[in-house]
């Protein structure tokens, strides 16, 4: 039986025991925005929400908010770019979901040679010292889908620590 969503993908249910890399949680949930504070000021004063890291990205700034183990994204358009393309087709709302993997070179290889449609066909440097790599939408039903290996950057590990909470 062929997985993601009827795109023809070639592997079976039971190859995930054998391959070399993993998701391991979710990571993050992404959402572009114009260039108002408005969502930010929303997590913080509705929801207690606070930013733990800023990172600025070609036309973005990308902000994380920890929500236990996982963060909030906020891509704020500053610029031409992903983010204002993406705005000017779709508007402001969810732009991605990212899961954590373990081994995305072997899991990008993987996704490549099963036919998987990938934007970022060899993982790339991400925000707080990450490797991450973009499946397109057409895989998953409309929605973005990014792998993230986490990095060993004090960056991601003190914005790791924000969300451990009381």
């Amino acid at each position: 039986m062929a997985r993601g969503g009827g795109t023809g993908l070639n592997r079976e249910p039971d190859a995930e025991s054998t391959r070399a890399w993993r998701v391991t949680g979710l990571h993050h949930v992404a959402m572009a925005h114009g260039r108002s504070d408005d969502p930010e000021t929303a997590f913080d004063r509705l929801l207690g929400l606070r930013c733990a890291h800023e990172e600025e990205g070609d036309g973005f700034v990308e902000r994380m908010f920890p929500v236990g183990p996982s963060f909030v994204q906020t891509l704020t358009e500053a610029g031409p770019g992903v983010v204002r393309r993406f705005l000017e087709r779709r508007g402001t709302g969810l732009h991605h979901i990212a899961f954590s993997v373990e081994g995305i070179d072997a899991a990008v290889a993987d996704l490549v040679s099963a036919g998987a449609h990938m934007i970022d066909p060899r993982p790339r440097p991400g925000g707080m010292g990450t490797r991450i790599a973009f499946v397109r939408p057409e895989e998953f039903s409309g929605v973005l889908v990014e792998l993230v290996e986490a990095g060993t950057d004090e960056r991601f590990e003190s914005a790791q620590s924000e969300g451990d909470g009381p």
